[in-house]
């Protein structure tokens, strides 16, 4: 008999977990396939604003005073970084936001 209800526990927490994943779930029902599609047009953005902006300052810096070294190459390569580090750190949020141990703690 004890073997059978140490059996069940795990059971009956995974059936828990569902039943509060899926209570979050409902409580935040404004998270479907439009938020999706959204949240990969924000990341886009981040990374492609960035970029464009600082390889059109760098283009007019090229023109304007003419060097060695080419501005619009470095400050293409920049702007991808900043870019992606904003990238990485909205999913990293929205992560922390929907990730699995959220409804752990919302009992």
């Amino acid at each position: 008999m004890k073997e059978q209800k140490s059996n069940n526990l795990p059971y009956k927490e995974q059936v828990e977990k569902r039943e509060r994943r899926k209570i979050r779930v409902r409580r935040e029902g404004d998270r479907n396939v439009w938020f999706g599609l959204g949240m990969f047009g924000m990341v886009g953005w981040t990374v492609a604003v960035p970029t464009v902006l600082l390889t059109f300052t760098g283009v007019w810096i090229d023109s304007n005073w003419p060097g060695q070294y080419s501005w619009t190459l470095m400050l293409l390569f920049i702007g991808l970084v900043i870019g992606c580090a904003n990238a990485w750190y909205w999913i990293q949020r929205e992560r922390r936001d929907i990730g699995p141990g959220k409804e752990d703690n919302n009992a």
